[in-house]
């Protein structure tokens, strides 16, 4: 199992529940099972961290994690593998079909990239004056350019200029959303992203000094402070991901399990962040919200 840098709570909250689904279905570990498990690695020993993984010949591979999906990706093409939290699989040629993936990988992605045109439409409602809107990225994310394509399409309909804000260090990540920043009126997009998330508090951080709207990919950004999110449960869809382990475990291919897509978009809100930014938001999207935190 590859997973999020062991001291994120999403990423300790998603292994328990993996875990207690795989010795709900009977598989114990340390007793017919072993799960080995591999924090996220820092970006210039992914590869090499793969290969490793690979060398032990596993049975099933799970990975959270685009970038360590597609490494997984090219280093195997016979040990199965499950993904969770990948962004539209297919626009990024991980699989041929969602239906029927074939080969050695299948399991569960984030919303398609056009979530990215509904933040940029929830973000104008929020903050009308809005003229610029940055697509915060590490470098390595492979989905960037599938959320950048509907940022310029839906951006130019709504008279708002996309800019891409991509990072490789968390200072580089400060420096980046300070020279955005510089000019006025901006808001921020935060798609799903492994070195966003280990950086979350700073981005909140960001955007609450420069007074800037933003929209996050799930709740532990408004949770953190932050002023939206719309997706899907991250934490669910490692339960989802686990019952496909157990189904390969039990001799099923991966490439006859089809790749499932999120059912269901939370919209949570924060009603003290818009207030602390001088925001209005409007009653039909306080409606829409699953959550409105005071």
């Amino acid at each position: 199992m590859l997973s999020y840098h062991e001291a994120d709570p999403e990423g300790q909250a998603g292994f328990a529940l993996f875990r207690k689904t795989l010795q709900e279905a009977g598989w114990i570990d340390g007793r017919n099972a072993q799960i080995m498990v591999r924090w996220f690695p820092p970006p210039a020993v992914v590869d090499k961290e793969a290969g490793e993984i690979v060398g032990l010949s596993p049975d099933v591979v799970f990975a959270n994690s685009s970038r360590l999906l597609i490494t997984l990706t090219k280093a195997t093409h016979t040990i199965p593998v499950v993904f969770n939290s990948v962004s539209d699989p297919l626009e990024q040629g991980i699989v041929t079909s969602l239906a029927r993936p074939g080969g050695n990988v299948t399991g569960f992605s984030h919303p398609p990239f056009s979530v990215a045109g509904k933040a940029v439409q929830m973000i104008k409602e929020v903050a009308p004056h809005v003229t610029r809107i940055a697509l915060v990225t590490n470098a390595s994310n492979g989905a960037a350019p599938g959320y950048s394509k509907v940022l310029d399409l839906i951006a130019a309909s709504l008279t708002i200029m996309p800019v891409q804000a991509t990072f490789h260090t968390p200072r580089d990540l400060e420096s980046t959303i300070e020279a955005f920043a510089r000019e006025p009126n901006g808001a921020l997009f935060v798609p799903r992203d492994t070195f966003s998330e280990e950086n979350r508090d700073l981005i909140v951080a960001l955007a609450a000094r420069h007074r800037m709207p933003a929209l996050y990919a799930h709740r532990t950004f408004i949770e953190a402070g932050g002023l939206m999110s719309y997706g899907a449960d991250p934490i669910e869809t490692f339960h989802s991901a686990a019952t496909y382990v157990d189904r390969i475990l039990r001799g099923e291919k991966p490439g006859d399990l089809p790749v499932q897509e999120p059912a269901k978009f939370e919209l949570v809100i924060s009603l003290k962040t818009a207030r602390a930014l001088g925001l209005h938001v409007p009653l039909p999207l306080l409606a829409a919200a699953d959550e409105v935190i005071e």
